[in-house]
């Protein structure tokens, strides 16, 4: 009975002894986990650190303030004549829509007020329609560049919203590998399964 016993016993005295000794390594590597997560992660090379130092958040900053400002970020100069022409023509068809307003406008107040007074400042294309008392081709063209206004107004928005994606596009654009170690190569190359020969794309990546 004492044999049993101190069999048990000493079994039992194993058994914590192992389970003392599997836990210290996992110890070890638990610390040594909370350091790697606490050590920042460190450039290699020249475009690791593009990476880390390019920023898509200040890409996009700077485009929604000032359009063109995100692309020059990026470094693509080429980009600024579409933005601003875009911008530009969609600005120049905004100022042309309000003057043509502003004008029927006035010329829909003369006729329907009868101000024979200021017929004179009436545009002269719009003259002839006061002069045939057209009054409803008079607000058809005012209700219509009223209505031009506004999307002249929707899509220079768009466009802005536009010159913002860009630019937060192209920042990330930037963290992608494109360095001597990562290449891919098209090579003549026989296939067991079809038996014939054939071409084959290799792709690199690292050393």
């Amino acid at each position: 009975m004492r044999s049993i016993i101190f069999i048990v016993f000493s079994l039992f005295f194993l058994s914590v002894q192992l389970q003392a000794q599997e836990k210290k390594p996992l110890l070890v590597e638990d610390d040594t986990a909370k350091i790697i997560q606490k050590e920042k992660p460190k450039p290699t090379n020249k475009y690791d650190s593009a990476m880390l130092a390019h920023s898509p958040r200040v890409a996009a900053i700077r485009s929604a303030i000032l359009p063109g400002l995100g692309q020059i970020y990026n470094k693509k100069y080429w980009k600024l004549p579409i933005v601003y022409g875009a911008l530009g023509g969609c600005g120049a068809v905004f100022a042309y829509n309000l003057a043509w307003y502003k004008r029927t406008r006035f010329a829909y107040t003369v006729l329907f007020n009868k101000d024979t007074a200021s017929f004179s400042k009436v545009n002269p294309k719009l003259k002839l329609f006061i002069t045939s008392n057209n009054l409803e081709t008079l607000r058809y063209y005012r209700n219509g560049y009223r209505r031009d206004i506004d999307y002249s107004v929707l899509f220079f928005m768009i466009l802005w919203g536009l010159n913002v994606v860009d630019a937060t596009v192209d920042a990330h654009l930037k963290s992608f590998d494109v360095s001597p170690n990562l290449s891919i190569k098209v090579k003549p190359g026989y296939s067991d399964l079809a038996r014939t020969n054939g071409l084959s794309i290799v792709m690199k990546i690292g050393k």
